[in-house]
């Protein structure tokens, strides 16, 4: 298993600043629609965070104090495109370490970058993603690095769904990863503060086990 243990208070805390400024909603009457085509109770948008001075130091320095004590070798911080770059370059800045970025394809001219940022062959990396659901475009942006020549020392998330695809795919890629919050310590969170009521938690963990049968379930009679 790749994936560090969890700050319990800290996943609390962050799951209660993600509520309090709607960067994440509930909503089982009315699910969201992802770009997979997935319908869902729950709709995450971390760049949210940034509007908001408190919260985004509040991560920043969160982010960096882990990476400090988890990948303490690291010598850069990339950042995952698009929603990944702003909060990498505020952990890169806070520990003084140099920025990069990785697009989500090549850039059409110029260039034609994937990665923006200094190339350094062998540097040693940290990845920062605001958001962990399939693991899918953290997975690219680690690729595209490893191929590039650098080392990954990890993957830092703002928050994860906690899907076991993601950390399957994540462990396969030997990949150590940790999130300041989750899926289940929100649930929890909305529960113990009467954001949702105990009848709901079953019908949003339903959702976590099998997402992409999740409308199927809900509307069966």
């Amino acid at each position: 298993m790749t994936r560090l243990s969890l700050n319990v208070p800290l996943a609390a805390e962050i799951a209660e600043l993600l509520l309090n400024i709607q960067a994440v909603k509930l909503d089982l009457e009315n699910p969201f629609t992802w770009s997979s085509g997935w319908r869902s109770p729950i709709y995450c948008d971390n760049r949210l965070t940034l509007g908001y001075p408190d919260v985004r130091d509040r991560i920043k320095k969160s982010l960096a104090a882990r990476i400090q004590k988890e990948f303490n070798s690291a010598e850069a911080i990339a950042g995952v495109a698009t929603a990944g770059i702003p909060h990498a370059a505020l952990v890169a800045d806070h520990l003084n370490l140099p920025f990069l970025y990785v697009r989500s394809k090549p850039k059409g001219h110029g260039l034609e970058n994937l990665i923006e940022g200094r190339l350094v062959k062998s540097q040693k990396v940290v990845v920062i993603e605001d958001l962990i659901s399939t693991a899918g475009s953290s997975l690219r942006a680690i690729e595209a690095l490893r191929d590039a020549g650098y080392e990954i020392l990890g993957l830092a998330a703002i928050f994860s769904y906690g899907f076991p695809l993601a950390q399957d795919q994540l462990a396969q890629k030997q990949v150590k990863w940790f999130s300041l919050s989750d899926y289940n310590s929100l649930i929890d969170f909305a529960a113990q503060t009467g954001i949702i009521e105990p009848a709901q938690v079953e019908t949003l963990q339903a959702w976590r086990r099998e997402p992409q049968n999740w409308k199927q379930a809900s509307t069966t009679p």
